[in-house]
């Protein structure tokens, strides 16, 4: 980057933070007590709640099933249960694993964790417990923190590791010490910046395979949190509910630009759709953080049951982590009005393009636009870039994108880009569409089939509430398609392959269609297809 091009993204990262809050006018002092401390801690997750508590020292931080806590308590809860972690022997570079739902215990840690220099490992809420046990022995974390509930599930992974529990309901006795009693009785006193900065290590869904470690450094500058803020217009102090797990990287992600704007976190350990109408309704939310399933959840609801809780507050529902349909996008727009923001990326690439509502609009089922600061390329085989409206495999580049897997490994890059493992096409306008998994194509009679098209299609009928579709072996075409669908009313297969003939080419119909209950997901939404398989 030259002089004039890192000026004019030092001039738009202030303009764009002025204009969330981030920046604002306060008393000299807080000023002076807020610079030193972006100076020593950077932009973490100990200096957030830092900054927050000399800024807004009343202000309230967390709420979530056992009450609320301001930015101060937050503050001095992390340094007690640094303290103690310390005292037993996590030290800056070790590892921490983290099996919480959202709630205060996984805030805690996390900070601690980064106050610390150690780094934080989140595991998935729904992993086997063989699954905790490999990515542990593979990842060798020198703790792990875990939610009552899943004690039996981390027997085997904390053999010869420090187990701490960080949410009980108090019923059980726990021979493993329990995170509030260490909070309790810890020192409150300010830690000492480490010499490096702990380490966020997010797992892949493990949607395909095994679960990799995406290793991803804090970040640099404020400048990712002012890409996004540019195109999702967060407020500072206002409040945000994150439905969507924190230990995937669109929670995360989501909690850390709530601390970068001294939000107020709404956490509830357990997502329900009128539980989270209620958690939007108590506290007059703006923000609304979830994944497309959990929308779609909550458009089920009976009409008078969705008119019981006033949602008028929200001005944003920032959506990610699986594909969100373009009808049902206008469906929730059509109810909460123009404020849903869909993200697209992924756990090694971070994000990748953005869209508004106002291209939701146009274009449902887009991906969006890149923010500023990332770079998106869509190239053939070769690694030609294609031209607008033809499918390439898509790479990505920003400051956010991971180092590598920890278990060593990387997606591809090309001249400094990352796959994003996806492919897809850009529109005459510029906004980016994902036609499916570059290991999804098939090839069916010398033809060229990508499912991610067939489900628009399929979604698109007026009997179908749902939809995945996946490449089986074929004797005779060597593969081809099978849907499974999960119908919103009566309707058969031959009505349903009518429909995919009337709007796609031929070979473009499944050749088998399967009517489900449901279909199995993952914690973020994401349609487990290997075991539609």
């Amino acid at each position: 980057m030259n002089v004039l091009d890192s000026l004019a993204t030092k001039a738009f990262t202030a303009k764009t933070l002025v204009e969330a809050g981030v920046f604002r006018l306060a008393r000299p002092d807080r000023l002076v007590r807020t610079g030193l401390a972006l100076r020593r801690w950077g932009p973490t997750a100990a200096a957030g709640y830092l900054v927050s508590a000399i800024r807004y020292p009343d202000g309230i931080a967390i709420v979530d099933e056992l009450g609320s806590l301001t930015f101060p308590e937050v503050h001095r809860r992390t340094n007690r249960l640094a303290h103690a972690l310390a005292g037993r022997g996590i030290r800056e570079g070790d590892s921490v694993a983290i099996l919480c739902r959202n709630h205060r215990g996984l805030v805690d840690v996390t900070v601690a964790c980064s106050k610390l220099g150690a780094h934080a490992l989140y595991l998935n809420t729904m992993f086997s417990g063989p699954q905790i046990a490999e990515v542990c022995q593979r990842e060798e974390p020198k703790a792990i923190v875990f939610d009552e509930e899943f004690a039996a599930m981390v027997a085997a992974a904390g053999e010869g590791r420090q187990r701490y529990v960080a949410w009980t309901d108090g019923d059980v006795e726990h021979a493993d010490p329990i995170l509030e009693d260490l909070i309790r009785d810890g020192d409150p006193s300010d830690l000492t910046p480490p010499s490096n900065k702990g380490r966020v290590v997010i797992l892949t869904s493990g949607t395909t395979g095994t679960p990799k470690g995406a290793n991803r450094r804090q970040p640099e500058s404020l400048e990712p949190a002012a890409a996004l803020l540019d195109r999702i217009p967060y407020r500072a102090r206002q409040h945000t509910h994150i439905a969507a797990p924190m230990f995937h990287s669109w929670g995360y992600a989501n909690w850390m630009l709530a601390i970068s704007l001294s939000s107020t976190v709404v956490l509830r350990r357990r997502f329900t759709p009128e539980g989270a109408l209620a958690a939007l309704a108590q506290h007059r939310c703006t923000g609304f953080v979830v994944v497309p399933v959990m929308l779609q959840r909550i458009l089920e609801l009976d009409p008078e049951v969705l008119a019981r809780h006033d949602v008028s507050a929200v001005r944003v529902i920032a959506a990610s982590g699986s594909a969100l349909p373009g009808e049902l996008a206008l469906k929730v727009m059509d109810h909460f009005g123009d404020v849903l923001y869909n993200l697209y990326g992924s756990t090694e690439v971070a994000w990748a393009t953005i869209a508004t509502p106002e291209d939701l609009r146009a274009a449902p089922g887009t991906a969006g636009r890149p923010p500023r600061g990332t770079v998106v390329r869509l190239v053939d085989d070769d690694g030609v870039e294609v031209a607008r409206g033809e499918t390439g495999r898509i790479f990505v580049g920003n400051e956010m994108a991971m180092d590598g897997y920890t278990g060593g490994g990387h997606k591809q890059t090309l001249s400094g880009l990352l796959s994003s493992g996806d492919v897809g096409h850009v529109d005459a306008a510029g906004r980016l569409f994902i036609d499916g998994r570059d290991d999804e194509m098939i090839v069916s009679g010398g033809e060229n089939l990508f499912p991610r098209e067939v489900e628009d299609c399929l979604a698109d009928h007026e009997a179908v509430e749902e939809v995945a579709v996946i490449g089986v072996d074929d004797a005779e075409f060597g593969q081809r398609l099978k849907a499974f669908v999960v119908s919103r009313s009566p309707v058969d297969e031959d009505t349903l392959k009518a429909h995919v003939k009337a709007n796609l080419a031929a070979y473009k119909v499944p050749r088998e269609i399967v009517f489900l209950e449901e279909l199995p997901r993952n914690a973020t939404g994401k349609v487990l297809k290997r075991t539609l398989a």
